[in-house]
């Protein structure tokens, strides 16, 4: 069993010893030990998938190990991001303990039923955002306003804009958007929908 502690780092190097501090203090309570610090540089607005605590909970902790939080708000900050690891903490058997708050996610029988009123939980929230979007879009079409991006406009900059030099190439080279794709890391259908909106072909023989 490996200990994990998780610290999200900000600007305030206070805030960064008060987690730590906290973490020490739960894990000296309740004897655990040694713990391995994980750091994370990333805002807490990206996706948790994308930032070191997504890497942690989802491919470097394994079932049975521990991972300690000093308090929910350093997880995520939404609720539906919370939620999301807890589940996916749940499902690979991973030990959750957030220090403040007191609560311990483990193999229990009441670890089992939190996990499922926290996918219960998800799943509401879910199903919330997509109603508040619906109502959204329906009231603006009562309203008589355009939906969606206007015509004619498009992003400033689009995902694959930094890599069109390494594409172009690969086009003039002859190579499938399949194959590009996948030298590019992205889905075909995004490939597909770039080169659509840049006005680019590949080139025939």
């Amino acid at each position: 069993m490996v200990i994990y502690a998780y610290l999200r780092v900000s600007s305030d190097h206070q805030d960064l010893n008060n987690q730590r501090h906290g973490i020490l203090e739960y894990a000296n309570i309740h004897s655990l030990s040694p713990i391995q610090f994980v750091e994370d540089t990333v805002s807490g607005r990206e996706k948790w998938q994308s930032r070191e605590v997504g890497k942690l909970i989802t491919e470097t902790a394994t079932a049975s190990d521990v991972v300690i939080f000093s308090e929910v708000s350093r997880m995520a900050r939404s609720t539906l991001q919370v939620l999301e690891m807890l589940e996916c903490c749940v499902r690979r058997s991973i030990n959750v303990h957030i220090a403040k708050q007191g609560m311990v996610l483990d193999g229990s029988m009441q670890s089992r039923i939190t996990a499922t009123v926290l996918g219960l939980a998800a799943e509401i929230e879910r199903e919330l955002i997509a109603l508040r979007t619906t109502e959204a879009l329906a009231k603006r079409k009562v309203e008589g306003k355009p939906l969606g991006r206007p015509k004619g406009r498009q992003s400033a900059r689009l995902k694959l804009d930094a890599k069109e030099a390494e594409i172009r190439n690969y086009l003039s080279l002859g190579i499938s958007k399949r194959s590009i794709a996948k030298l590019v890391d992205c889905s075909p259908s995004t490939l597909y929908d770039w080169l659509e909106k840049r006005h680019l072909h590949p080139h025939r023989s």
